[in-house]
Parts: C-alpha cells; sequence; structure tokens
C-alpha cells in the first residue's frame, strides 16, 4: 500500500500519541509499505518535501506550547498527491485533530481517497481544567466533523466508542495499545538509582510518569503519597515528566523527588525501581504508562477507565478506583492507593501478576491488526461522497 500518514506530533516531542505514531509507522514500513511521513516542522528543522517525509509550516499549540500544530492547504496537498511519481496514495491515515489533519481528511474526500483516522486525546475534556468549560461543545462538534470525514476512526478502548458513539460519532472500530516487554520488564530494577532516591530495601517507592498539567490530576497522586506517609513514614515518592505544573508542584511536595524527562533505558530503570504506580488521569483515552508500569512490575493504582479498565483486574493485578470527581474521587483513590500498598514488596501475588496481565498486550498483534484493516480499507471505494466544493 502508499500511505499518506499525518500527524501533529512525532519524536523527538515525548508523549503518548507521538510514541505510538512512531511505531505504528516503522511497524508499516518493515511490512513493506510505501509511507509518507506528513507532520508539522518542528522548531530548529529545515522544511522537507521528499518521498519518504513531508514538513509542513505549524506552530505552538496555545494550551501546549512545546507541542505543535500543522498547517497544510487542500489544494497543495491535492496537487502534492497528483504529481507524486509514485502515484497518489491508496489510503490517508491521520492522528491527531489538528489543521494538518483536517486539510489531508478534507482532501482525500475530494480525490476519492479511502481514508481512516485515530482518536487519541479527550480534547473536549481538558476545556473544564483550563476553565474554558464553555467551549467543551464547540469542540466536540469540530471533533465529530472531522471524524466524520473519515471512513473509520481507531478508538483504543470499548469505553471510548461507547462515549464516542453517544456523542454522534460513528463508524468506530476498537483497536487496543500495546506495551514492549523487553524493554519494560522487572529486571531493570536499580538499586544504586534507588539509593539516589534514598531508599532502602524496605522503603516502598510510589511512582508516577506523565505530563505534569491539570487535565493529569497529578496533584491528586502527591496528596495521595502524603496521606500514605503518614502510615508509612519510609515512603519515597517519585515523578518523571515536566509540564507547566511542575514548578508549583516542586515548592509544594518538597518531599518529592521530581527527575524530569526521562527516555529509553533510563525510563525502564525508574519504573521497574519503584513499587507502586499512582496514575489518577480521568481524561485519557488510553495512558500507554499504565501497560508500562504493569510490565516493569509495579501494583498500579488508577481509577477505572481507559488502560486501566481493560488491563488491570481489581485487586488482583492492581487496584481501581470508581472514577468520580471531587472529594469523593480523592477519597476512593486514596483507598484504593492503601490496599495497594498492603502488597508492595517485589514478589507479592498482585505485582507478579501485573507483568502477566501486561504481556497479554503484545505490540506485534496490535500492529498487525492495524495492518489488516487498513489494507481492508484501501481495498474498497470510500464510502464517503467527495465535497462537491473542493471537486
Amino acid at each position: 500500500m502508499r500511505i499518506a500518514y499525518v500527524t501533529e506530533t512525532y519524536p523527538p516531542e515525548i508523549n503518548g500519541v507521538a510514541l505510538t505514531a512512531c511505531r505504528c509507522l516503522r511497524h508499516l514500513r518493515a511490512a513493506g509499505h510505501q509511507v509518507q511521513l506528513l507532520r508539522p516542522r518542528q522548531p530548529g528543522e529545515a522544511a522537507l518535501d521528499g518521498a519518504d517525509e513531508c514538513r509542513t509550516a505549524g506552530g505552538p499549540i496555545p494550551m501546549y506550547p512545546e507541542l505543535r500544530y500543522g498547517f497544510a492547504g487542500v489544494a497543495a496537498l491535492r496537487r502534492r498527491w497528483r504529481r507524486d511519481g509514485a502515484g497518489a496514495p491508496d489510503l490517508v491515515h491521520v492522528t491527531t485533530p489538528g489543521p494538518l489533519s483536517w486539510a489531508a481528511l478534507r482532501a482525500a474526500r475530494a480525490e476519492g481517497l479511502p481514508t481512516s483516522a485515530d482518536f487519541r486525546t479527550n480534547f473536549h475534556a481538558y476545556c473544564h481544567h483550563y476553565r474554558l468549560g464553555r467551549l467543551e461543545p464547540l469542540v466536540v462538534g469540530y471533533l465529530r466533523r472531522l471524524h466524520a470525514m473519515a471512513d473509520l476512526t481507531f478508538v483504543p478502548t470499548p469505553e471510548l466508542a461507547t462515549a464516542l458513539h453517544t456523542r454522534g460519532f460513528e463508524r468506530l472500530q476498537v483497536l487496543g495499545r500495546g506495551v514492549d516487554t523487553q524493554r519494560f520488564a522487572p529486571h531493570w530494577r536499580c538499586e544504586a538509582m534507588r539509593q539516589r532516591w534514598q531508599a532502602g530495601p524496605d522503603d516502598p517507592v510510589l511512582l508516577h510518569v506523565g505530563r505534569l498539567a491539570p487535565e493529569k490530576n497529578v496533584e491528586l497522586a502527591l496528596q495521595t503519597a502524603e496521606r500514605l506517609r503518614a502510615i508509612r513514614p519510609n515512603l519515597r515518592m517519585v515523578v518523571v515528566g515536566t509540564g507547566p505544573q511542575r514548578a508549583r508542584l516542586q515548592r509544594a511536595y518538597p518531599h518529592v523527588h521530581f527527575v524530569g524527562v526521562q527516555r529509553d533505558a533510563e525510563l525502564a530503570r525508574h519504573y521497574a525501581s519503584a513499587d507502586l504506580f499512582l496514575f489518577p488521569s480521568l481524561t485519557e483515552t488510553f495512558g500507554n504508562v499504565t501497560l508500562e508500569a504493569m510490565a516493569s512490575g509495579l501494583a498500579v493504582v488508577a481509577f477505572d477507565t481507559a488502560a486501566a479498565a481493560v488491563h488491570v483486574r481489581h485487586g488482583e493485578s492492581g487496584w481501581l478506583a470508581q472514577p468520580l470527581h471531587g472529594g469523593a474521587g480523592r477519597e476512593l483513590f486514596f483507598d484504593a492507593a492503601r490496599h495497594a500498598l498492603a502488597q508492595w514488596q517485589p514478589q507479592s501475588p498482585l505485582r507478579r501478576q501485573a507483568v502477566e496481565a501486561a504481556a497479554l498486550a503484545d505490540w506485534d498483534g496490535v500492529l498487525r491488526g492495524f495492518e489488516q484493516r487498513l489494507r481492508a480499507l484501501a481495498a474498497r471505494p470510500s464510502a464517503i461522497a467527495p465535497h462537491a466544493a473542493l471537486a
């Protein structure tokens, strides 16, 4: 297949969407498909218009200045696909809901090309965390119109498919996520790293990994750790990641080890050197970090939503709290963490079963399923009529 793969976030940016997009693209190319990556230029990069990659204009996202949106004209994309020596793509796939993806889907519709899209971020849910709650209906409307241009939208969980269907989204296909169990595994545990955290063999270490931003509910993890410290004074808390809340959280929680962004083997060692993983986000579509923590042998504490709802068995491979906001949610999350703390030791059944559960989420199987669905989509004409205004 010839595939135009459109994403507005890509490594070296670090987030679940960027890393998953990179993994999907590598798989498709390794399987012999001709894939052209379309993405915005990152700071310091030169413009590029090649057969394998096209870098477009773009700019920083207002709420996420370290991330970018892309921009390209619909007519320019149509001309590019028509002049390409290899011919127009057999399929256009978009992973993000920004202007570049909108233009790519519009251009594909005008050319009569099959299209698919990922729904990977609950941007509408973010509105409340940035005092923009009145904009949520507008954001939902925009997302619904964008995904209406796709022949198929991939969503990572049945829970999300149901939620989107009730909001009028159509042609949804559940396709889960995987985890690299070679990269994330208990054998990466590092006693030297634990010593840097001032954690001895009998000291439980709690971990959070993710962007330090309001929509991630990070402060609940830190509040929970403070309350647990009253039960276990030798407890340590480590936070991996950065974001707009980091400076404030560091001032408010001086006992917490904030270690910034970690990559590759260092990230794997941070996971495996901890004992409990606290993930209180209520806005995730999936949350790759949940599976990474489980594969690393951590007892996961999370709300019963997104990846945790799919992969964690309450009381067996982790502890789940009912996904409620406000004080009730805080108490339920703390209670789940308190139960998990009772089984923090590395050889506890809870942690062993977390590893076993993560092993079932194999990336190879997920990506083969993704590839097969794209093949089927590309093999038939698009079911959506081209836009008359663009024909």
